[in-house]
């Protein structure tokens, strides 16, 4: 019984990492692939006054990201995103743009991607994601699919010391449904 339940388990996470896709597992075939991930995420930054109710967001986010497959969300790995975000102070419309950083649980790879957006301040943004390349197992990715952000925590955390900004926080989570991607083959 227990080197059937072993064997069972081992084929189980076997399963698992390999559902995990967008950078837990070496490339067999330059196939597209699709995967549905999330991060719930921290973020820092600071906004500064651009113009009449206008303010510049430029700070960074930063989770951990999982991975959907069918024995339900898989750790697979890191995810860092700076970025600057602008927002209308009046009607609360947000436009930004950035890149981000994908490092695999076990480190042995990297994803890099960039990433713009527009939304409503204070609720979130829907825009799209691209990856632009990567290093280890992820050496020569491409794709791109939805990004969807939403914070769910913000707040002002001083005045900075550069009295020209207010440093802010944020806690949310960052959606990547639908995303599609390959690597070449190895």
């Amino acid at each position: 019984m227990k080197i059937i339940e072993r064997a069972q388990m081992g084929a189980m996470a076997l399963a698992a990492v390999l559902a995990a896709g967008l950078i837990a597992t070496p490339t067999i075939a330059a196939e597209e692939q699709t995967v549905n991930a999330f991060a719930a995420y921290e973020g820092e930054g600071k906004v500064y006054m651009t113009g009449e109710n206008k303010g510049t967001f430029v700070g960074a986010i930063v989770g951990q990201l999982f991975v959907e497959s069918e024995y339900g969300p898989l750790h697979a790995g890191r995810i860092v995103c700076p970025g600057m975000m602008q927002l209308n102070l009046k009607n609360g419309k947000q436009a930004g743009s950035g890149r981000c950083t994908i490092t695999a649980q076990d480190g042995g790879a990297q994803a890099f991607a960039v990433w713009s957006c527009r939304g409503v301040h204070l609720v979130g943004c829907d825009g799209k994601m691209m990856l632009t390349g990567g290093t280890g197992r992820a050496a020569g990715i491409s794709g791109s699919g939805p990004i969807k952000v939403r914070t769910f925590a913000r707040g002002l955390a001083k005045k900075s010391s550069d009295k020209d900004s207010v440093i802010t926080f944020g806690r949310g989570i960052l959606i990547l449904r639908g995303f599609k991607y390959k690597r070449p083959l190895k």
